[in-house]
């Protein structure tokens, strides 16, 4: 894998993928055209749609890109967990969660790493985010759109974490702020895994910005949303935040920052 320091220090995006051949190559390419210095980690469940493949032949031809293969599908959060041992093991300053399904807008990649460095050492995780201003969503049902925002305020309030938008897949942490907050216990799976670090970071002292995305929904492949990992978030949620509350868990002095 290549290692060259950029602007922001050594940047991996890791995008985890089952599944995705119809999208990959086209998220990559936008991924490398907006930041052409950030080094790509692909993360492959064993896709029976080619989909590792499809990255080994992307990763012979740049050296920028490297595959993980894994023997199944094991999940969002392991597959992240997996690039996130990587990232520490190589020394990158800078560690980027994307989706491979085309969702994340890879134009606003180098925003968010100036929002990161330019945040100093206190700021450990920018989003990229839908729901502030700025933010937007597009081709979503109705329903869709109320149930993210329903969702994510719902863990605002429970969980008094000041962010807007706290199941976002599009986000940029320092790296060692990343190394502190994770622990053998973090087994949660899909939003719930994200709302899971956000508050981790947050509990931890560090600052959380939020940059405004335009998201648009997937134009190819099968969504990975189920009702399972909806209700999972909302189990979890209610059952932290009840122990914040019992425990006194101070409500936050101030929001996030809108960037």
């Amino acid at each position: 894998m290549a290692s060259a320091p950029t602007a922001w220090g050594r940047v991996l995006v890791i995008v985890p993928t089952y599944n995705e051949v119809e999208s990959l190559e086209r998220v990559v390419g936008a991924l490398r055209s907006a930041a052409p210095a950030v080094d790509v980690l692909v993360v492959d469940d064993a896709s029976p749609d080619g989909t590792g493949e499809l990255a080994d032949r992307l990763a012979a031809a740049d050296e920028k890109i490297t595959v993980l293969h894994r023997d199944g599908k094991l999940g969002l959060a392991r597959a992240y967990g997996a690039g996130f041992a990587l990232a520490h093991e190589l020394g990158y300053d800078i560690v980027v969660e994307m989706d491979a399904d085309g969702s994340h807008p890879a134009e606003t990649l180098p925003t968010m790493l100036d929002s990161l460095v330019s945040g100093g050492d206190s700021l450990g995780l920018v989003i990229g985010s839908r729901w502030v201003p700025g933010g937007a969503v597009e081709n979503w049902p109705r329903y869709r759109r109320f149930l993210s925002q329903a969702g994510n305020h719902y863990a605002r309030f429970m969980l008094r974490l000041p962010v807007r938008d706290s199941t976002a897949g599009f986000r940029a942490y320092r790296a060692p702020v990343l190394l502190s907050v994770l622990t053998p216990e973090i087994d949660s799976q899909g939003y719930c895994f994200q709302i899971d670090l956000a508050l981790r970071v947050h509990d931890h002292g560090f600052d959380i910005a939020e940059v405004p995305i335009v998201f648009r929904e997937r134009e190819a492949g099968v969504s990975k949303m189920s009702r399972a990992i909806v209700v999972e978030a909302m189990v979890r949620v209610t059952v932290w935040g009840v122990k914040r509350w019992m425990t006194g868990t101070p409500a936050p002095a101030r929001q996030s920052a809108i960037r």
